[in-house]
């Protein structure tokens, strides 16, 4: 079958790992001769990459299938996939429900996306959601920016939270090589992409699964090795990382992002709840007097690192008073950034089956409580940088003032300044800040630093 004139659309929902699992199999399209359509009713080949972490997002992925079903039946040669983590969870359930559907895959079959859609164009309905070992990919993701790039480094998650479903839908742990994870990032460097923030699920487990790992001789144990193999690739200059463990993150860790210069001064650390009967009910092998340890010890490296969490509020059996230790925790600590959720029960997970509940109108009210005093905290944090000098990577034009470039400061803190975003893109520039809001800035450009020649 042709499939030179053939058009696909992604929609994503969800998490970091969704995002580059799209552009990953959006590079495998390409590759198969498709071209990128921005509105879903021009494409033929339509795909959602899920996520069931929250309720409401699964609520989505079955209204926008059920519009595509339809032109399905007007137009037959539609092709309609629905990947990642619903994909994973529902099954073969999925087809019962959407006997529209063409493929219906897991995310660990991300990169085996030709095979599968060659099944499809060949007359089959395919589910593949069995467990698979992961495979190095040679296709080059297709990036949705320019100058930042994601590279995974580990797959899947051995934690059991008892609120969470992704190590049943993205199965168990597996750590790609240091050598694998530092050739797609000089690939990377070379194409000029200017950031990498580096991605898994606990991404401080990464190495524990590798048999006792080397690279170029040297041993490789743990996330912190893997930085330091990694931290002068060419070309890259500014290394992420997401997302981290409060059970395993190290001071070494910490140590590490003090002393290489690329990597940017911004930690993400999920707390979930500032209440530690309710961390030992979620599983999360933690008490909150740790978690401000850890905290405290990066402050005490880097004073001006930013911060930014997870939090669910609502957890089955959370009283007033927990609630109120989440908030403390929050107050006490002034995240830069929290995201935060109500719980929401999912399938096949403990916390689901409690008979302990709480009611949709507490829920809101917390989360509204909660939302509140984060923005609160961000616009104090946001005080410290008025005034001061700020390394920015142009990333993209503003949407809303189309004289404006953005981009982020190390500390991931949006930024904003006057500028052209043909001469910017990929620049880092000094803006000196002058207005500061909860969760961005604006500034004037003072000094641009020109990327290195590739």
């Amino acid at each position: 079958m042709t499939t030179s004139k053939r058009r696909y659309h992604i929609t994503t929902f969800g998490c970091q790992m969704n995002k580059a699992d799209s552009e990953r199999m959006a590079g495998i399209l390409e590759d198969m001769g498709f071209e990128f359509c921005e509105d879903p009713n021009n494409a033929e080949v339509i795909l959602y990459n899920t996520c069931t972490i929250r309720d409401n997002a699964e609520q989505k992925v079955y209204s926008y299938l059920g519009r595509q079903a339809k032109r399905k039946h007007e137009q037959p040669d539609l092709t309609l996939v629905v990947a990642g983590c619903v994909a994973q969870q529902e099954g073969e359930a999925l087809l019962r429900r959407v006997p529209e559907l063409d493929l219906v895959m897991g995310p660990q079959h991300a990169n085996r996306l030709k095979d599968l859609l060659e099944s499809v164009f060949a007359g089959n309905q395919v589910v593949a959601t069995e467990a698979v070992h992961i495979m190095e990919d040679i296709t080059q993701a297709r990036r949705d920016s320019s100058v930042t790039a994601w590279v995974n480094v580990i797959y899947g998650c051995n934690e059991r939270c008892t609120y969470c479903v992704v190590p049943n839908v993205r199965g168990v742990e597996q750590s790609r090589t240091p050598e694998a994870i530092r050739a797609e990032m000089e690939q990377l460097g070379q194409q000029g992409y200017r950031e990498i923030t580096l991605l898994g699920q606990n991404i401080d487990a990464y190495g524990r699964d590798l048999p006792g790992v080397t690279a170029e001789g040297r041993h490789l144990h743990t996330f912190t090795d893997l930085l330091y193999y990694v931290h002068d690739v060419p070309g890259v200059e500014r290394l992420r990382f997401a997302t981290s463990h409060p059970r395993y993150f190290t001071e070494r860790l910490i140590k590490a992002c003090a002393e290489l210069p690329k990597v940017c001064e911004h930690f993400h650390i999920p707390f979930q709840s500032g209440d530690n009967q309710l961390l030992k009910a979620m599983a999360r092998g933690y008490t909150h007097e740790k978690y401000r340890r850890i905290i405290d010890t990066i402050r005490r490296y880097m004073p001006d690192a930013s911060i930014s969490a997870d939090a669910i509020v609502g957890f089955p059996g959370e009283t007033e008073e927990q609630f109120e230790n989440t908030l403390k925790l929050v107050d006490d600590i002034g995240f830069d950034q929290l995201n935060t959720a109500a719980y929401s029960p999912r399938p096949g997970t403990p916390a689901a089956l409690w008979e302990n509940q709480l009611s949709e109108e507490v829920k809101s009210d917390r989360l509204q409580r909660l939302n509140h005093l984060v923005n609160v905290k961000a616009a104090e944090r946001s005080q410290r940088y008025m005034g001061r000098i700020e390394e920015v990577l142009v990333e993209d034009q503003n949407p809303k003032d189309k004289t404006q470039v953005m981009g982020r400061t190390r500390g991931n803190r949006l930024t904003f300044f006057t500028g052209d975003i043909n001469q910017l893109k990929g620049q880092l520039v000094k803006v000196k800040i002058n207005e500061v809001r909860a969760f961005s800035l604006t500034g004037e450009p003072i000094e641009m630093r020109q990327a290195l020649p590739v």
